[in-house]
């Protein structure tokens, strides 16, 4: 959707809004009180003063101050909380107090579980869209399992949107940025048949150049269009049912990437057969992304959701809910993956015929039965999920200049490996890795939580959850040229003698510490993967649940101790695996064909205390954690492939303080919290993930982590008002790789959105003007190994300063 269609849509809809003569609505105030917080942390409305749960609750207010549209901004608000994003935007991956998978594997599901209007989303990446018109979102640390259902061992996000009601009201949204940025909203909400029958409709469009400066299109700009209705149902008092439907389509470049470290000899080749290749020396602080194929994508998603809620007869007026929910979402689009001028390495684009893909198709079915008595709260409940999960996988194709690349890493010495010249007929442009993925898992759960007073301030809290977990791959690996680099290196050596050809190339040219057939026979080359057919399967069946002890010495100060059993599932590793690395003559590596992983468990203990002080207007929180996972599942990439381990023991302690404060000042309110998150793997860590592991705090993991949000808002005369809000976010340093390598750390840094508004009282209009990022600052999101290029690495960096103006319309 372009800018001009964008804003005629928008003004098309602000004019039919205005005819309409839709009476002002005005938004609820925002809350003034702690007692006003309120969350569903336990699946049922509680005050966040009662939850013995560590929860950080941000409203639809303090969303819109920040700028939060999508689960990548909610970094901002939350201490402990990272969400980044790599190769492409499906590749989105959160983290909780240093805890989270990263999103590169689709065979990885996520550690910390997204959950969208009660509906789990199969990854993180998934859910990574506009959220639209939020009434809040819950942060949840912790192993969540026993109520949030499976692969929440490490938190949960409980994304809560606006559902419709029978109070007519409408809104429009235009927005302009930097980087040729313009967004345009609308909404109406209200009745369709007078208490009977009420909808809800949501539509946007977002578009802006990209700021990774390119060679042709920039990179990592945005160009989406979504739309989302609901009609909600009260046939009686005790009944009502939601159907949400929604569907967004985007058409982005995505993702670019900058050199951070380059290694001489690849640099000086890759200059020699395209100046100007690579920046030499780098300079991440450009913005300069050197690829020259294209990382268009274009991702639809749509999906279903239907939520009944019964007030029965039975067992005191107990409570059903039935929530049916349906998603199909498809990613295709190619990537130049060597990120360099030269035409080394990529996946094809639309432009190359049929590009790669991945899809997901999930149904889930969730049934609760939750009831109350003056001492107990009660739930049970039975979840099913399909999980259909497909992908053509052709990461690694050869460019144009490939053979002449690794010809000139090699010193000349190509022809001497395979016997044949180096004109492009050993590595033939456009040829390569051609995988196919088809994986059908099955989740089934019965799972129990309640909570019973057992006198006036003391309640225990019990939830189990017992869990079927099924999982069937199918795998086609192929080569479209049938690998024949490797086959033809290998027979050569053979036959002249193992040692010869290698020998006297890493005697002559330094550069490939492993020899050269290390690249000549990597998995993506190796003939032994080419046309074979693997298939594969797990079982799983795990006891999971929670305890919960909380004590209220005053209606001011509550204590807990709580301990959880975490469980995310098992998997297959969606990438090839050979045994060992090439390094000598003979037949290529064979491929490793049961690529299982196992399921990820976690024991988490925590002990906090809540206090609601000054009035109740000051919430001050504070939890001591202290998290032992086991199998903890680690991706990580070489550069060539991704590989999987179970790393035996993974340990998270520290402390989350967490405030809310009112102010004495009208119109003036503070919150935000602290993190400090010792995330280490343990003393039984494999020497064979390298020595630097044991004892080392993961990747992504800051030892401090600290966010506060400062909101102002006062009236101005009759008939005007204004509020100003700063949102900021600071961690320490930590390490962006999963290998740890040095080269990729990343220096302590702060972020700071700010936002200053003006409009009428009673919000029938408003205008704004903000900044994400205000202070321009550069960092890491992830730093990696960049391919095929030894001793060199990139980083796909944070979203550089952009600002802008919104205008807001109440009808």
């Amino acid at each position: 959707m372009n800018r001009k269609t964008l804003l005629n849509s928008v003004c098309a809809a602000s004019a039919l809004l205005a005819c309409a003569d839709i009476a002002a609505a005005q938004e609820a105030d925002a809350p003034r009180s702690v007692d006003e917080l309120v969350v569903t942390a336990q699946r049922r409305e509680q005050n966040l003063q009662d939850v013995p749960i560590v929860v950080t609750s941000v409203n639809a207010q303090q969303l819109q101050d920040a700028g939060v549209r999508d689960i990548k901004d909610l970094t901002i608000v939350a201490p402990g909380l990272t969400v980044t994003t790599t190769s492409n935007a499906a590749i989105t991956s959160a983290r909780i107090r240093g805890v989270g998978t990263v999103g590169d594997n689709l065979g990885l599901e996520s550690s910390v579980g997204l959950v969208i209007d009660n509906v789990y989303r199969p990854r993180n990446g998934v859910g990574f869209g506009d959220l639209g018109e939020m009434e809040r979102i819950e942060i949840l640390k912790g192993p969540q399992g026993t109520l949030f259902g499976k692969n929440t061992s490490a938190g949960v996000i409980n994304i809560l949107t606006k559902r419709p009601s029978f109070e007519l009201a409408a809104a429009s949204e235009a927005t302009v940025s930097n980087y040729e940025g313009f967004g345009a909203s609308g909404s109406l909400n209200g009745p369709i048949v007078d208490g009977l029958l009420a909808g809800r409709i949501y539509v946007a469009g977002r578009a802006r150049d990209g700021y990774y400066a390119r060679v042709g299109p920039d990179t990592n700009d945005q160009n989406f269009y979504t739309a989302r209705g609901q009609l909600l149902a009260t046939p009686s008092e005790t009944l009502d049912v939601l159907l949400a439907i929604d569907y967004t389509h985007r058409n982005e470049r995505c993702c670019g990437s900058v050199q951070i470290s380059n290694a001489a000899g690849p640099t000086a080749v890759l200059n020699a057969i395209s100046p100007g290749a690579i920046a030499n020396p780098p300079n991440p602080g450009a913005f300069r992304d050197y690829g020259n194929r294209s990382d268009l994508k274009r991702i639809e998603d749509k999906g279903y959701s239907v939520e009944v809620n019964w007030e029965t007869p039975y067992l005191d007026n107990a409570t059903l809910t039935s929530i049916t929910a349906g998603r199909d979402w498809k990613q295709r689009g190619g990537a130049d993956i060597d990120w360099t001028g030269a035409d080394i390495l990529y996946a094809p684009g639309f432009e190359d015929g049929v590009p790669p893909y991945s899809q997901f198709r999930q149904f889930s079915q969730e049934l609760r039965l939750a009831g109350d008595t003056d001492r107990l709260n009660w739930l049970v409940g039975a979840f099913f999920s399909r999980e259909l999960l497909s992908t053509r996988s052709r990461t690694i194709t050869f460019g144009n200049q490939f053979e002449q690349y690794l010809n000139g890493l090699l010193g000349g010495g190509l022809p001497l490996l395979t016997g044949r010249p180096a004109n492009n007929t050993t590595f033939v442009p456009g040829r390569g890795q051609n995988d196919f993925y088809k994986q059908d898992g099955r989740s089934q759960a019965i799972f129990t939580n309640n909570s019973l007073k057992i006198t006036e301030g003391l309640e225990l809290t019990v939830g189990l959850r017992y869990t079927w977990e099924k999982k069937d791959l199918d795998t086609f690996w192929a080569n479209t040229d049938g690998g024949i680099s490797c086959a033809t290196a290998v027979a050569r050596a053979q036959a002249v003698g193992a040692a010869t050809p290698s020998a006297a190339l890493v005697q002559a040219n330094g550069l490939l510490g492993a020899g050269p057939y290390a690249f000549i026979c990597n998995n993506a080359n190796n003939p032994t993967f080419s046309g074979r057919r693997n298939q594969q399967s797990l079982k799983e069946n795990e006891l999971t649940g929670t305890a919960k002890l909380a004590y209220r010495f005053s209606p001011e100060v509550l204590v807990y101790g709580s301990y959880a059993r975490g469980y995310k599932a098992g998997g297959f590793n969606l990438d090839r695996i050979a045994v060992g690395t090439q390094a000598v003559a003979g037949v290529p590596n064979q491929p490793i064909l049961d690529t299982r992983f196992a399921a990820e468990l976690v024991d988490s203990y925590e002990l906090g205390i809540k206090n609601t002080l000054l009035d109740r207007s000051l919430l001050l929180n504070a939890t001591v954690f202290y998290q032992d996972y086991k199998d903890f599942q680690l991706n990580a990439f070489n550069g060539l492939v991704f590989t999987v381990s179970s790393v035996p023991e993974v340990v998270s302690r520290g402390v989350d303080l967490d405030f809310v404060y009112f102010t004495p000042v009208e119109g003036l309110s503070l919150n935000g919290g602290v993190t400090y998150a010792e995330t280490f793997y343990g003393k039984q860590t494999p020497l064979t993930l390298g020595p630097r592991f044991r004892g080392s705090r993961l990747s992504l993991a800051p030892l401090w982590s600290a966010s506060t949000a400062v909101t102002y808002e006062r009236d101005i005369g009759e008939s005007l008002m204004a509020r100003a809000s700063i949102n900021g976010k600071w961690v320490s340093s930590y390490n962006t790789g999963s290998d740890l390598a040095p080269i990729k750390n990343q220096n302590g840094f702060g972020v700071v959105n700010a936002r200053i508004a003006l409009g009428a009282r009673d919000e029938g209009w408003l205008v704004e003007a903000f900044a994400q990022n205000l202070l321009d600052e550069e960092y890491y999101q992830v730093a990696f190994d960049a391919p095929f290029q030894p001793g060199a690495f990139n980083a796909f960096l944070g979203q550089p300063r952009t600002y802008g103006l919104t205008l807001r319309f109440q009808y």
